[in-house]
């Protein structure tokens, strides 16, 4: 792939084709409750639970952005930020969306499509930033991993979730579960860089290790821009010696002592976001084999007052 234009007539046509089977395989893998991008899909894709997403829409379309930066963020997570064809516009995305990303493999009959969350403000214009966590035989974090500064990207954008009204819920509470922090962190800057939003957020994130707290500086940021506003509890499975977290997963008791807001009540709001055995702990699972009632719904959370991304 070469420049920063949009694609040629043919391409374009052969993309809106696969566009279409990346759409319909992003809606199968949300209802298989596979929440990381290479489980295959990564949260922000099509979601289940509460008001749902509009499908295609907004201003670019399919597209291809140029490679402006790649950042190690640990070792299996690249901080990469993408040119928009025009530097002067945003990409028309709004809370909650994400895109798709096409690539190609040279031994492959189809494309790899892959939903993202952009992580960036969008009221700054010119590009998109990915945090993209690198998977074992990921196909689609493999390549993103690949790039280099000058290489571009096919995407489609913008897609959306959930659609966001401002001041709709009083108490917002975010689960999290390592790369599942994406659209939690998408949201939450998007309402709290909002003046005219005054919803209260709790963000509950739980990762593997220390080195997983991926955007704990910007979190820490906010933190203390909005401190009556704004309350984030860190739990690790495996911490390191010495570290100032909290051990431990996500876990009833947890979900209990943290989530704000009365469980009756139409203001309060659940997004939720992790690896499969998470959700599936948290939100439950529904299917022909077993039914497993989610630590929510112990909890006195409704089905609506839940959304998982």
């Amino acid at each position: 792939m070469s420049g920063s234009r949009p694609f040629p007539r043919k391409t374009a046509v052969a993309v809106a084709a696969v566009g279409v089977i990346g759409i319909i395989s992003a809606r199968r893998a949300s209802l298989r409750n596979e929440a990381f991008a290479e489980h295959p899909k990564p949260c922000g894709g099509p979601g289940r639970g509460g008001p749902g997403g509009r499908g295609p829409g907004g201003r670019m379309g399919f597209s291809t952005l140029r490679l402006e930066s790649s950042q190690q963020v640990n070792d299996n997570t690249k901080r990469l930020r993408f040119q928009l064809p025009d530097s002067t516009s945003n990409a028309g995305l709004g809370l909650t969306s994400f895109i798709l990303t096409f690539h190609k493999p040279k031994d492959a009959w189809f494309p790899v499509i892959r939903p993202y969350t952009p992580i960036n403000n969008f009221d700054e214009p010119g590009y998109i930033e990915l945090l993209v966590k690198k998977y074992p035989n990921g196909r689609a974090s493999s390549y993103l991993h690949s790039l280099k500064p000058g290489d571009t990207l096919n995407v489609r954008t913008p897609m959306s979730s959930f659609k966001w009204k401002p001041n709709e819920f009083e108490n917002v509470n975010l689960i999290a579960g390592g790369a599942g922090i994406t659209p939690m962190f998408q949201l939450m800057q998007g309402i709290l860089n909002n003046p005219e939003d005054r919803s209260n957020i709790k963000l509950i994130f739980g990762v593997n290790t220390d080195k997983d707290l991926v955007l704990k500086k910007e979190l820490d940021a906010f933190e203390q821009r909005f401190p009556d506003r704004l309350k984030v509890v860190y739990t690790v499975s495996d911490p390191a010696e010495g570290s100032p977290y909290t051990k431990g997963r996500v876990t009833k008791e947890l979900l209990e002592r943290e989530l704000e807001g009365a469980k009756d009540s139409k203001t309060t709001k659940v997004f939720l976001c992790g690896p499969p055995a998470m959700e599936a702990s948290v939100f439950g699972s529904k299917g022909w084999v077993s039914n497993q009632k989610g630590l929510l719904e112990e909890l006195g959370y409704t089905p609506d007052q839940v959304h998982k991304f």
